[in-house]
C-alpha cells in the first residue's frame, strides 16, 4: 500500500514539474519599458509570422501562429527587446 500511494505521489510531482517549467522565464521590467503590442506584433509579422493569438504571459509576450513554412508555432518574446527567448515549432 505504501509503494502504490509514493507511487501516485512521485507521479504527480513529476506532472506539476513539468507544467511548471513549459513557461518562458522573461526578465521583468516595468511596463512603461515594454514595447507597445501593436509594434511588437507589426515587428513579428514583418518577420513572416501569422499571429493568430497574441497575449501577455508573465513578463513575456507570447503568439501562436504560423512561421514563413506554414508550420505552427508558439514563442515567447522579451517585452522590451522582442527577442525570441523560448519557441516551440510544429515538426
Amino acid at each position: 500500500m505504501k509503494h502504490i500511494i509514493l507511487a501516485a505521489a512521485l507521479g504527480a510531482l513529476a506532472s506539476f514539474s513539468g507544467t511548471a517549467s513549459a513557461k518562458a522565464d522573461c526578465k521583468a521590467y516595468p511596463q512603461a519599458e515594454w514595447m507597445k503590442e501593436a509594434d511588437a506584433k507589426a515587428k513579428i509579422e514583418a518577420q513572416g509570422y501569422v499571429i493568430d493569438k497574441f497575449k501577455v504571459s508573465g513578463n513575456c509576450y507570447e503568439i501562436y501562429g504560423k512561421n514563413k513554412e506554414g508550420k505552427k508555432v508558439e514563442i515567447y518574446y522579451d517585452a522590451k527587446s522582442l527577442e525570441p527567448v523560448k519557441s516551440e515549432i510544429e515538426k
